[in-house]
């Protein structure tokens, strides 16, 4: 999932109740949600090493529980810090005798771990529903899963959760308004909502995408036998779904609404023939774009396109006799229009090329609009 999900619902778990077990739980929480995605700096490397990481090591079982340590041990810097700047503020300015001493919630390490631990988990969990995927047992298995029922961007969770965090915010501001005695410890109640209502959604759509597949594999959309189907979600509405069908011959897509029964694919404008085997395409899997996106790539497609110069990467200059082409990677599970109505296929947005000199040498790749140095 992006960002906001994931640092929203670090903020619900540490206000669901564990922050009444230890300090700073809810920072710990929303810290823990998102440092998975720390491996995003390998896209510095390169958009090709940017993709070989991303949701590596960090995003395993393996990794989770180191993620949570290093979190609390962020926090830790950030107590000791604080802590001597209050004994400073102290030392200057002294309380006066007899003045009530400021109650202070105390820190519980094993608590605070413990919160860290649940907040790394769930961002696993989450990344897990969408179509991208993760390697949860890596490096002892490297396969890929993904759940494929949500998308990786849902307003109705933020909506969810916009409720959860704002309502007790503004509760507050009204009873400072009437002087009502300060509730020390508030929205706990919304929290748990929200984390319930996201366990609520994602069954929901995971059964939706259960019934969709099975009104695709009961249905004869394809003309030939088909060897396997996607299913692939769009946003906000949990019955609709984007279908691909591979056959021997041929990709066919598919528009499924499993509230009212329809699929609808056209045969001449939705059905994408297999590339093609050429040399050019077989030293392109041999590339560190070819490796990576096919691991990677659960639906990849590649095409050798000809003599086609990729934008923002210069075509090779080779002398007389010499020639080179352009092959392009794509992957199906992310070219149909996501934010539209439609299911024509477009350009995927994870795609990249790579430009192929005499049928075997690499001569550039790109991703994403980035130059692999």
């Amino acid at each position: 999932m992006e960002p906001i999900t994931h640092f929203l619902t670090g903020a619900c778990i540490g206000r669901a109740g564990l922050n009444r077990k230890t300090a700073y739980a809810t920072l710990t929480a929303v810290l823990a949600a998102e440092a998975a995605d720390v491996d995003v700096f390998w896209g510095f490397a390169g958009p090709v090493e940017g993709l070989k990481h991303h949701r590596g090591i960090t995003h395993t079982f393996l990794g989770a529980p180191v993620v949570a340590a290093a979190c609390v041990g962020a926090v830790a810097l950030l107590y000791r810090w604080s802590d001597a700047r209050r004994r400073k503020r102290e030392a200057l300015h002294p309380a006066e005798p007899g003045a009530p001493a400021r109650e202070r919630q105390p820190v519980h390490w094993a608590w605070l771990y413990l919160t860290a631990l649940i907040a790394s988990l769930s961002h696993l969990l989450l990344d897990w529903t969408n179509n991208y995927g993760l390697r949860p047992f890596f490096p002892f298995n490297p396969k890929w899963y993904a759940g494929s029922f949500m998308f990786i961007a849902e307003p109705v969770l933020w909506g969810v959760f916009f409720l959860a965090l704002v309502i007790p915010w503004l509760f507050g501001l009204t009873d400072r308004e009437i002087g009502a005695r300060r509730v020390k410890f508030r929205g706990r109640g919304w929290a748990i909502f929200a984390l319930a209502a996201m366990v609520v959604l994602g069954g929901w759509r995971w059964a939706e995408h259960a019934k969709g597949l099975a009104m695709v594999e009961n249905t004869q959309v394809a003309n030939e036998p088909v060897m396997r189907v996607g299913l692939e979600p769009y946003p906000g509405n949990p019955f609709h779904w984007h279908a691909i069908l591979e056959t021997a011959k041929y990709y066919q897509m598919a528009d499924v609404n499993t509230r009212t029964g329809d699929i609808d694919s056209d045969p001449h404008s939705d059905v994408l023939y297999k590339p093609e085997d050429t040399p050019a395409i077989e030293a392109a899997k041999r590339t560190l774009l070819g490796q990576v996106y096919l691991d990677w790539g659960t639906w990849a497609v590649i095409r050798d396109i000809g003599q086609e110069p990729v934008a923002g990467l210069e075509p090779p200059r080779l002398p007389p006799g010499r020639t080179w082409t352009t092959v392009e990677f794509s992957d199906l599970r992310f070219s149909y229009p996501m934010l539209g109505s439609g299911h024509r296929m477009g350009r995927a947005p994870l795609g990249g090329s790579v430009y192929i000199v005499d049928g075997r040498e690499e001569a550039g790749e790109m991703m994403g609009g980035r130059e692999q140095k």
